[in-house]
């Protein structure tokens, strides 16, 4: 190229740049404006969390009685649960937020937030997760649900049969959405053979909520159980062993997931659509793999050390820490160590962390028992000695909790430290408040932003469920759920250790 065919580029560049650079200014090419109600949007979404945080704020400032520590205690919880329940900000920042705000007013010492890090809790979370990791790499999960797909001969015998191979999946992942996408896969190649809208709708709905009626079913099921039974240790010295919380939670989780099951067939499918024939594509089933087998072998172990807690004392943490550090063993486990650090939920086990701190600051400063001791005085229920009524308050708070606070593990942070201080001042087992009022926490079912497993569904390429038909179906086995809460209690629980 000449020197003046050079220079005559390098003019027509620079010309470019300058108007592309002063194009900006023209007119013509700005983009449109944004309208002027999006642009002012986040006012009116931020006046009612302020206008809740602010009465919040005088609220707690008002009473003498109370020392520093427990109002600014009683504010932050306040303060979370204003955020956790009108706000889209995720739940674990505000947990942690909350928590700085508590620690830096002095309502609590730094020392809390580094304990409630190194708590039991935390660590039988990360190896659990690590545990699910594996499960899931290794397509154990899987391959249970393809050898129980294999077997149905209708869409009847399809729903029935993923309903008893999604149960005990609570004993080996330990999250609703890990679950979610474990059986995500297997919905989609049902799906593909269905060809029926409606089929494929039942189906979308009916596996997250298998999953979640299911949770109750394992200690480790949710990260709210692992809470709830930190927060009963605390209030009133008492734990719920591995064996007894399955002893308790497994057949209310069996009969729910099966009676949920029914109710989403009678509700969404007539009889010719649960008779048809469906070809599912089969996978060709393949020998155990060795990461399968050491899997297996070391889960196995596991649930046999957590069951027998009692006998050889080790903690349920501990035993879930050796076997993710087994699982992840060089040479023999079937993860790499950052594998099973990626499989950690992060987000949940800080929000834990915070929560923890949050619940202990109002123990500890006595908020929690002021609070109980103002209810009690506006209200007639300190002096009910009607167990049947009583049993229905706790069912109706615990099941409809998740209308105004979807965070599962937010629900037993802030519900739990009040009902087992009810639970003192009425003279009621704790241990069975904690339980009843968790299998009520447990029950999410009436919007998708209620559970992430629900999300997951919802928000699927192709057909899926609806919102509507989410609450259409709510509106059955919320009724379904509080019967069946009463009937336990007084057909099995009261009998096994769970009496009020």
């Amino acid at each position: 190229m000449s020197k003046a065919s050079a220079t005559k580029a390098a003019s027509t560049q620079a010309r470019s740049t300058k108007e592309s650079i002063w194009s900006r200014f023209d007119a013509r090419k700005r983009p449109a404006k944004i309208p002027r109600a999006r642009r002012f949007r986040w006012v009116v979404d931020a006046a009612l969390p302020l206008a809740l945080t602010l009465t919040a704020g005088i609220a707690v400032l008002l009473p003498a009685s109370l020392p520093y520590s427990a109002r600014m205690a009683l504010f932050a919880f306040i303060l979370a649960a204003i955020l956790w329940s009108t706000t889209s900000i995720n739940a674990d920042y505000v947990a942690l937020a909350t928590t700085m705000l508590l620690i830096l007013a002095g309502g609590t010492s730094q020392e809390a937030l580094f304990d409630a890090l190194a708590s039991d809790v935390i660590w039988l979370m990360i190896g659990a997760f690590i545990l699910g990791g594996a499960v899931q790499k290794t397509g154990l999960a899987a391959r249970l649900t393809q050898i129980v797909v294999a077997r149905s001969r209708n869409v009847r015998s399809v729903f029935w049969l993923l309903t008893t191979v999604l149960i005990p999946l609570s004993f080996l992942i330990p999250s609703t959405s890990g679950r979610a996408a474990v059986a995500i896969p297997v919905f989609r190649s049902i799906a593909d053979a269905a060809e029926d809208r409606r089929i494929i709708r039942a189906l979308a709905i009916l596996m997250p909520t298998v999953i979640l009626v299911a949770t109750i079913t394992s200690l480790i099921g949710a990260g709210s159980h692992l809470v709830a039974n930190d927060l009963l240790s605390q209030i009133a010295k008492q734990r719920i062993s591995f064996a007894q919380w399955a002893l308790y939670g497994l057949p209310f989780g069996i009969v729910a997931s099966y009676a949920s099951c029914w109710v989403i067939m009678w509700l969404f499918l007539d009889k010719g659509r649960l008779d048809r024939q469906l070809q599912v594509p089969q996978q060709k089933q393949k020998p155990l793999s060795k990461a399968e087998w050491t899997t297996l072998i070391v889960v196995a172990l596991m649930i046999v050390l957590w069951l027998t807690e009692s006998w050889h004392k080790l903690e349920i943490a501990t035993v879930t820490m050796v076997g993710a550090l087994m699982l992840t063993l060089p040479g023999i486990g079937v993860l790499k160590w950052k594998e099973g650090l990626k499989a950690v939920s992060w987000n949940l086990i800080i929000f834990v962390g915070a929560a923890l701190v949050l619940g202990r600051a109002l123990i500890d400063s006595g908020a929690a028992q002021w609070i109980i001791d103002r209810i009690f005085a506006l209200s007639s229920i300190a002096g009910t000695e009607s167990r049947p009524l009583i049993l229905l308050l706790l069912a109706f708070i615990s099941l409809t909790s998740h209308l105004y606070m979807t965070s599962h593990t937010a629900r037993a942070a802030a519900l739990v430290p009040a009902l087992l201080y009810l639970a003192s001042s009425l003279q009621l087992n704790p241990t069975a408040v904690l339980f009843i009022s968790t299998v009520g926490m447990d029950y999410c079912l009436t919007f998708p932003v209620s559970s992430k497993a629900l999300l997951m569904f919802q928000e699927l390429e192709g057909e899926t469920y609806q919102p509507a038909d989410l609450l259409r179906l709510s509106s059955v086995l919320l009724l379904v759920h509080l019967g069946l809460m009463v009937l336990f209690y007084y057909g099995y629980w009261r009998w096994v250790g769970l009496q009020l």
